[in-house]
């Protein structure tokens, strides 16, 4: 008798498609049939005998086939595993959908009939529009369900949320003919298991239209298992549908939320009755899903800059305080107190040898050496967090009153000195969708006996009681306590060596920040394209509609923005990370074509005068973006002048060369002045222009890197002038 766990079900090769879809596999290369749906005699005339033949060997048979622009235009040996084709056909007078995709050798003809029990209202673009404006995670997670409930139209419909553990909690719901709600509630990683996870993020939309129907087997010319990882007709697994069953629902449709390349969590709908869902309205909720992961990551990305941005504040603050003292004992113990704070901790202790200094709520010091005892002699990394010390398979020194959660840092590289951050156990409940713990019981496969793992059968409500945890550390947390032990170490090591690790500590705390830019420049490019898509597919379906083609264009508008914001943000990034070579350079050819650029693009009336341009050191791709920048700014914010006029000039002044752009536009209100060079800020009296705030920024850190500087003196309503210094040759 053998067991068999949930990860180890292998739910992509079912061998069975759904009762309300139809199969056909073809070889890419030969383009002879492979395998079919036992029921795809209901389409078209097919048997065993159509194996190894041509679709086109029998134009009569196949004629909805063969009358297909997009099918007889495609070249399935050069088809990618990523493209997905779609169609609409008639087959014996009865619309259809047609999926065509490739994966593996074989490429996939999936047949769905085209049902209207959902009116196709002109509310698209509003979705995307409540979406998109929503200002917190929770306003875009009611927004998303409020979205996929008008195109799905289920009883209950969630979003669930993966934790670290693989667990999962629902954290927002919308439900309707006073069918239970599972809000708040956790489902044990085992629900969903890690190889249904790894599939969700593949195909990240799947319906199982009736649990209750008997699964249509695939009739094969060969003995191998069919990969039906991207079909999206394929039967759901046995284990899963009595999951369901158990549940008390007999539908069931999910869309993936991917954050980061990362399946974040999934919008679940379920309906008490059988009922399937076209095609294109569960496009529909994928596109919604979509926008509104992309909207999830903005908004964290925000939070995280703006977390940043106070953290800097109060460093810096901290860094005056701790070089007030002579020696790192007397510099550490006379603000523990307020390190303390940064990460939100319950308490913090500074240990400098054997000496204890400590703040807030802590072990006591007996026990606070066991922990220092632990971190010196563990090969653990030289940062370390956890919110359950206590658990066996962290350490064996067992529960500690006051370090339920534990986070230390050391401060140098014999692990001598070291920051510890404690957090309490919490004294909270979970509650659970069912009792978690696994049951199993006996089931005959293939003449083999298996134990496998049970669905549970009751969804009651289970209690569980928190023992020895504590909240958990958060990411900020984390990079707070970072930032502290990397700032102790900027101001109380002089030595070279100490200054060449603290770089690197530093250059690693920057990486993670310029990761905002990777995502946003990145990550979020192929969902955005998804966007642009359909909107451009919503405007030409609704091309006799002026207010939907009206809204379509704002949303097209909207993108374009984002792709102009993705560009500067990388730019920005390129700015302090790339390669550059400094060298004698003439300015002129760059300056004159980008006079002449900006004039073409952006106002063809400015006067743009240049003067005397002698050589600079620096880089060419470098000094052109600068230049691109800074007369870009001068041109657009002149152009509304009565005479848009922009004097370029240069002079040399002892060992620098002094650039001037000089224009007469709106000027810089004195409000502003102080913040012209941080990324996305952006004056009051500018925003009828447009922009985003990022060239001033690119600018500044490329004139930095180039040994130079850029200052500027402005007046609101009388004209900016930018000061540029560079090193003379």
């Amino acid at each position: 008798m053998n067991f068999v766990d949930c990860h180890e079900e292998k739910i992509h090769i079912s061998g069975h498609i759904q009762d309300f879809g139809y199969l056909i596999g073809l070889d890419a290369d030969s383009q002879t049939v492979k395998f079919f749906s036992q029921n795809i005699s209901e389409l078209f005339p097919m048997d065993k005998g159509s194996f190894g033949k041509k679709i086109s060997d029998n134009p009569q048979a196949f004629r909805a086939l063969l009358d297909s622009v997009v099918l007889t235009n495609l070249d399935f040996k050069t088809m990618r595993e990523t493209d997905v084709f779609l169609d609409r056909i008639e087959i014996k007078g009865k619309p259809f959908h047609l999926t065509i995709y490739r994966y593996l050798e074989n490429v996939f003809l999936e047949f769905e009939q085209i049902i209207e029990h959902f009116n196709h209202k002109n509310y698209i673009t509003k979705k995307y529009e409540n979406i998109h404006n929503a200002t917190d995670s929770k306003e875009i997670w009611n927004a998303l369900l409020a979205s996929v409930s008008e195109v799905v139209e289920y009883d209950r419909i969630m979003v669930y949320r993966f934790l670290e553990d693989g667990s999962g909690k629902v954290i927002a719901e919308i439900v309707k003919n006073k069918v239970e709600s599972f809000l708040n509630l956790h489902y044990p990683e085992s629900d969903i298991p890690r190889q249904a996870r790894e599939l969700y993020l593949k195909k990240r939309k799947r319906i199982f239209s009736n649990v209750y129907a008997d699964p249509i087997p695939i009739i094969s010319s060969t003995d191998g298992a069919i990969d039906l990882t991207y079909s999206s007709v394929r039967a759901m697994s046995p284990v899963h549908g009595q999951y369901l069953k158990n549940t008390g629902v007999s539908s069931s449709f999910s869309t993936s939320i991917v954050v980061d390349n990362k399946l974040w969590g999934m919008v679940t709908c379920q309906n008490i009755e059988p009922k399937h869902i076209d095609l294109v309205n569960r496009i529909h909720a994928e596109v919604f899903t979509v926008i509104a992961a992309n909207a999830y990551t903005s908004y964290k990305s925000k939070q995280l800059l703006a977390d940043s941005v106070a953290l800097d504040r109060k460093i810096v603050a901290l860094k005056s305080k701790l070089m007030a003292h002579d020696n790192l004992e007397e510099s550490l113990f006379s603000n523990v107190a307020i390190m303390q704070e940064y990460p939100q901790a319950d308490g913090l202790a500074i240990i400098v040898g054997h000496h204890i200094r400590t703040s807030g709520e802590v072990p006591s010091d007996e026990n606070i050496l066991k922990i220092v005892q632990y971190a010196r002699e563990n090969p653990l990394k030289n940062f370390y967090a956890t919110n359950h010390f206590s658990n066996p398979q962290q350490t064996n020194l067992g529960r500690i009153e006051n370090a339920a959660g534990v986070m230390f840092g050391f401060t140098d590289d014999k692990r001598n000195e070291l920051l510890i951050w404690f957090r309490k156990e919490i004294d909270g409940q979970i509650l659970w969708a069912g009792n978690p713990a696994k049951k199993t019981e006996a089931r005959i496969v293939d003449g083999e006996e298996l134990i496998v793992i049970s669905p549970r059968k009751s969804f009651e409500t289970y209690i569980e009681e928190i023992k020895g945890k504590a909240q958990p550390w958060k990411n900020k947390d984390i990079f707070a306590a970072k930032k502290v032990v990397a700032t102790i170490l900027e101001t109380t090591y002089t030595q070279f060596r100490r200054v060449q690790e603290l770089n690197e500590e530093l250059r690693n705390l920057n990486e993670e920040l310029d990761s905002f830019s990777y995502t946003i420049s990145h990550d979020l490019g192929t969902p955005l394209t998804v966007i642009k898509l359909n909107a451009q597919l919503l405007e030409k379906s609704h091309h006799d509609n002026p207010e939907v083609r009206k809204r379509i264009a704002n949303i097209l508008k909207e993108i374009l923005g984002m792709e102009n914001m993705m560009r500067d943000v990388l730019n920005l990034s390129r700015a302090k990370s790339s390669e550059i070579t400094v060298q004698e350079l003439s300015a002129t050819a760059i300056i004159n074509k980008v006079s002449c650029d900006m004039k073409l693009t952006l106002n063809q009336n400015a006067e743009i005068i240049v003067g005397d341009l002698p050589n600079v050191m620096g880089d060419e791709t470098m000094l052109t973006q600068v230049f691109l920048n800074i007369i870009g700014n001068a041109v657009k914010y002149s152009s509304k002048s009565e005479n848009p006029k922009v004097e370029i000039n240069g002079k040399v002044e002892g060992d620098y060369v002094i650039y001037t752009v000089k224009d007469n536009g709106i000027g810089i209100p004195e409000s502003a002045q102080a913040h012209m060079f941080k990324i996305f800020n952006r004056m009051d009296n500018a925003k009828s222009f447009e922009g985003n705030g990022v060239g001033l920024s690119i600018a500044y850190r490329i004139m930095k890197r180039l040994g130079g500087n850029i200052t500027y003196e402005s007046k609101e309503n009388e004209g900016t002038t930018f000061i540029l210094t560079f090193k003379k040759p």
